[in-house]
């Protein structure tokens, strides 16, 4: 049994993946803010674990720019953690063009606060929670990891910048041979994992995605259509190079995300001293119209659409190429578009008001 520190512990992909590694055995501390997220999930989170697993979590109400509710947070795990899985942060593309300076804020200097603490507290294990919207516009579909990092807004540029941290911080122990690992200074073992499209929810429709305002992607969108509480779904451009003109892009069912942070940690604690750059999606990519005709068979519900303009910055494209993560980690993404609409359809479908509906 590992004692991990998740901050971000109680939002859509911190959750599920508190769920997974309660499953497994191990003992957490969920930091969260409930600036974008809800304690009701976590709430939920014991209420489907193992009846064992209720005394391994415990939950820390902090922001990680925090540095006193981080030391709280490792003296809540005993004073030292095995890993810290960093999920905490912003994550709406349009809202960090809107308010860029909060987004570095939160994001990069959060993640410097919390890489302090780790150091101070003797941890140098961590899964980071990156983005594929650090490639921006990739030169070759599929996207592998060796392609450019350029991100195009606000919200990727701070993910980019959190992984150069990363590589600098861990760059004298792992790539630099010439600096030998010490007492003093540790060797670091870091994955940093770029998600694709994480959407879906639990099958037990209990926990899912909770959007606070108006949703930042596609599936929440369809979902309030099909339960009537939008008009219409807006689709932003209908003459994209693609089969149906529609733009395509690659979505993982959130449970297979959650899984692959816990192959993540795995690798980390049974493999040398290394840091992993690993792509987190299926590899096959769904059209808007697609994902459309799909949650209609998976809901039985209608879902009214309409083209209009492309949004500044969007791509035809984006499918990831996850065969790294594969042979690094043997993880592969393993539930399909229906499997996805299903999940996340018995989710919207008994809370159409998030964490803030009964039941």
């Amino acid at each position: 049994m590992a004692n991990v520190l998740i901050t971000g512990g109680a939002g859509f992909i911190g959750s599920h993946t508190c769920l997974v590694l309660l499953e497994a055995g191990h003992q957490l501390v969920a930091l969260d803010n409930f600036a974008t997220s809800s304690p009701e999930s976590l709430r939920r989170v014991l209420a489907i674990a193992p009846p064992a697993a209720k005394a391994r979590l415990r939950v820390l109400e902090g922001d990680i720019r925090d540095p006193l509710a981080l030391d709280q947070a490792f003296s809540l795990g005993g004073g030292r953690f095995d890993a810290v899985i960093h999920f905490a942060g912003l994550k709406s593309v349009d809202q960090s063009v809107r308010e860029p300076l909060s987004y570095w804020d939160v994001n990069v200097a959060g993640s410097r606060n919390l890489l302090s603490a780790m150091i101070k507290h003797h941890c140098h294990t961590l899964v980071f929670s990156s983005s594929a919207t650090v490639y921006g516009h990739p030169h070759h579909i599929p996207i592998a990891e060796s392609a450019p990092v350029q991100p195009i807004n606000p919200y990727g540029h701070t993910k980019a910048a959190v992984e150069q941290m990363l590589a600098d911080l861990a760059s004298t122990v792992i790539e630099n041979q010439a600096v030998a690992p010490s007492a003093e200074r540790p060797p670091w073992r870091i994955a940093r994992l770029r998600y694709f499209n994480p959407v879906g929810a639990h099958p037990s429709g209990r926990i899912g995605e909770d959007p606070l305002g108006p949703p930042s992607n596609l599936f929440p969108f369809v979902s309030q259509v099909a339960l009537g509480q939008r008009p219409a779904l807006r689709i932003f451009g209908a003459d994209w190079p693609t089969p149906d003109g529609t733009g395509i892009r690659d979505y993982i069912h959130v449970m297979d995300l959650a899984e692959g942070h816990l192959a993540a940690l795995e690798a980390l604690w049974n493999g040398p001293a290394q840091m992993l750059t690993l792509n987190l999606g299926r590899g096959r990519g769904y059209s808007v119209l697609e994902v459309v005709k799909a949650f209609e068979q998976a809901s039985g519900r209608s879902v009214p659409f309409q083209f209009v303009a492309r949004r500044p910055g969007d791509a035809p494209w984006s499918v990831a190429d996850p065969s790294e993560a594969g042979r690094q980690l043997g993880w592969w993404a393993r539930r399909d578009l229906e499997e996805m609409c299903r999940d996340g359809w018995a989710w919207q479908r008994s809370h159409p008001q998030g964490y803030r509906s009964v039941g």
